[in-house]
Order: C-alpha cells, then structure tokens, then sequence
C-alpha cells in the first residue's frame, strides 16, 4: 500500500500531512479552559495512579500561548477547544469563556457545553444562536445521567440545529455512575437527529460503539487516545478494527484530547496511520477523511483560517 511513513515526531507531522495532500489536520477534540480550572485538571491527572492505577504524566503542561503555538508547529488548521462542567452553574459562564477563546484564536471554532439544570436551554440556545460548532458533554465528569429530564430538551435544541456534541459516555478510563454506551443509547433513540461524536471511540467499549454507528446514522467516532500504546494497556482495540472501520467511511473524525495527553500528538497520529496500512480498503482516503475530511465538515466553515 502507497502510504508515507508515519511521523516519527511532532516535528515530522507537517511533513507527513504534505505527503498526504493534506493541507493539515483539523481536531475535533482539544481542551483549553481557564487556567485556574486546568491547574485542578493537571493536578487530577498528577495524581492518576490513585484515580486510575497508570501514571498520566501531562506532556505539553505549559502556558495557553506556547499550546496554542504547538497546535499551530503541527499544522492543526482548525480545532474545537473543549470545556466540559462538573457541577450546576458552571456550563454557562464556561460556554462563555470558550466563546472569547475561539474569537481571539482564529483556528479555534465557538464551542459550548450543557449540564442538566433549569438554565440549560437558555445559555445553550444563545451558544448556538453565537455560532458554537461543537458541544462538549462529559457525562463521567459531570456524574450526571445524560437521560435527565432538564436535558430533554437541549438535546432537542441540538438535533433541531444540526449542532454536533463530543460526547464522554464510555466507561473508561473508569466506570461512572451514568457511563455506559447502553445508557446514551436511550438518548439516541429517543433524539435520533442528533449528531454525536463518540469520544474515544466509546472506550473500551469498541464494539458496542460499532454497533452504535450501525444503529444510528448520525454518529460518529472521534480518535482520541484510542489505540495509542498508553490505551492499549488498559483498553486493547479488536484485532479487527481497521476493517470494521473499513465498513463505516466517513465516520471516523481525528481526536487527540491535546494537551492533557501522557505522550506526544504524533503518537496517536502514528496509531491512526497503523489502521490505516492495515487494511487496504483505508489507506489514503481513510487517513484523508479522518484528518481533515471528516471533522472539517463537522466544525464547518473553512479548514483553513
């Protein structure tokens, strides 16, 4: 198979993109929040062998400027800087802050995110109507049932906009209290419009998530972490799943979660790159529509700022 090697490094992806014909790569999941809060994020995963039992060393734990640099270095054209609450009333001022992020940083697109409490329809409605791209919902984080009855109708809002939501149902890295990919099932099919980016693929639930994009059209599945060598530790992919994914085109968005990653971004890169090769019905196109294809469609607008 015609495939360019694989970059070796962060500073060997442009090349890599280049020798895809791509113009970059456009990232449907990348965190920037308030600093005060990512400082408590940071010192979370600090402490991940107590969370998780596996060390989680923050690779690119620096400044927002120097990060948003890195993405530039990396020729990520397009991203969608994800917040995500963990208790009520924050959704709404952190929608805000992501607003005043992606205006001042040109390849970041309006993000939002939701959390089940009276208000959701109102800042989330406002969200959409200022142009958020994408909707973050963290239900392990949140430890809120994605089925609660003030989301009813924000989901409504969203499927009734088009407006896709990354969401973190799976169990892993651990089970929460609301986790589970049967759970959001229910969601799904009682909003069946909804345009959803399953983050992490449904970690580790692989197959359930195949199911899932069997069942429901709208779906897609975002890339992050999965079948890096720090996931398959803890959530090893079936041996089948590059021509699984043969059988979904166009369902499969670039992912990284940057920079809250325990290795560097060409890692996961490298992962992608492996699916890929593995199978002959991927290749090129697989890689193209995964990297930039796909998720640029998704965010909308131009991939290139």
């Amino acid at each position: 198979m015609d495939l360019p090697d694989p970059p070796g490094d962060d500073a060997d992806v442009p090349r890599w993109t280049a020798d895809l014909d791509l113009p970059g790569l456009v990232d449907a999941h990348v965190h920037f929040l308030p600093q005060r809060m990512l400082d408590k994020v940071w010192a979370y995963f600090d402490d991940a062998e107590t969370h998780y039992g596996v060390a989680w060393p923050v690779h690119y734990r620096l400044p927002q400027d120097e990060r948003y640099a890195i993405l530039e270095r990396l020729g990520v054209l397009r991203f969608a800087p994800l917040t995500y609450p963990h208790k009520p009333g924050m959704a709404g001022w952190l929608t805000g802050w992501a607003a005043e992020f992606a205006d001042a940083h040109p390849r970041a697109v309006r993000t939002a995110t939701l959390y089940p409490e009276p208000s959701v329809t109102e800042y989330l409605g406002a969200a959409v109507a200022g142009g958020a791209r994408m909707v973050k919902v963290h239900v392990q984080v949140g430890r809120f049932d994605p089925r609660d009855e003030n989301l009813r109708d924000a989901w409504g809002l969203l499927a009734d906009a088009g407006v896709p939501a990354v969401v973190h149902c799976g169990d892993g890295p651990i089970p929460g209290e609301h986790t589970g990919l049967g759970i959001f099932a229910e969601v799904l099919e009682a909003h069946p419009r909804l345009r959803i980016v399953l983050a992490h693929a449904g970690m580790p639930d692989y197959r359930g998530a195949l199911e899932l994009l069997e069942r429901f059209p709208n779906l897609v599945l975002d890339t992050t972490m999965v079948g890096t060598p720090f996931s398959e530790r803890f959530a090893t992919l079936p041996a089948d799943w590059p021509s699984r994914l043969a059988e979904f085109p166009g369902r499969v968005v670039l992912g990284t979660d940057f920079p809250n990653i325990p290795y560097p971004y060409a890692e996961q890169l490298r992962a992608i790159h492996d699916w890929a090769a593995a199978d002959p019905r991927l290749g090129r196109a697989f890689l193209r529509s995964v990297l930039h294809d796909a998720p640029a469609e998704l965010l909308g607008g131009p991939s290139d700022p």
